[in-house]
This record gives C-alpha cells, structure tokens and sequence, in this order.
C-alpha cells in the first residue's frame, strides 16, 4: 500500500457561519421585477390559500430560525388548519408542516397568490 504524505487538505465549506452571513441572508427580499400585488401577512391566509414570502419583520434570531425552517423570500406557503380560536395556525412550507402562532404569522409579509376563478378581495 502507498501512502499519500503531501495530500492536500480540503477547506471546510462553512468554518464560520457567525453575523455576516446572517446579515447577508436577512437582506433577501422578493423579486422586484414582478408585477405589483397586495402584500398581506400570513394572518390572512384561509384554508388552502397560497402565498409567497416577501420579507420577515423579526429580530435576527427568529428571523434565521424560520429561514431554517423553509420560510424564505420566494417561497411559497399554503395556510392549513388551525386550533379552534384560531391560535396557532399550521403552514405548509418546503415539505413541511409548521405551526405559528399569530403574533409570530402576523409578522410574515406575503404576496398573495390569486384563486382560479375568484378575485381576491383586497
């Protein structure tokens, strides 16, 4: 067997994922090429309605934590049940299923996606 004595070593991918990528990251925001629609929050979201992120309204925690939950600027979310008074609400984002309570939703800035067949009201 031969052994390699000058290989060379591989650099991690990430060594430091400290404020700057997080700065970096909290920048995203929507496309802003798109054409101009009602930007509504999670709260708003019925049942089986759509909508696309556009920005989280959080401090820098919350805000990476629900990024690393899916809820990213250009995602799409589907608003499913919801406990009897309403709190908290359950979300379909990325795969998955997440429960948000109100106060937390109410801070998601979403694009509202339109219903085949049916204005949305404004």
């Amino acid at each position: 067997m031969a052994w390699r004595k000058n290989k060379p070593k591989r650099k991690a991918l990430d060594k430091y994922s400290g404020a700057a990528d997080t700065e970096a990251m909290l920048q995203l925001s929507g496309n802003s090429v798109l054409p101009e629609v009602p930007l509504g929050t999670l709260v708003d979201l019925r049942r089986g309605d759509a909508a696309v992120v556009h920005t989280i309204d959080l401090p820098a925690d919350d805000a990476r934590r629900l990024m690393e939950m899916g809820f990213l600027p250009g995602t799409r979310v589907v608003a499913g049940c919801s406990a009897p008074g309403g709190d908290p609400q359950v979300f379909q984002v990325d795969g998955s299923e997440i429960a948000l309570r109100r106060e937390t939703a109410r801070k998601l800035k979403v694009r509202l996606e339109p219903i085949a067949g049916k204005p949305r009201p404004v």
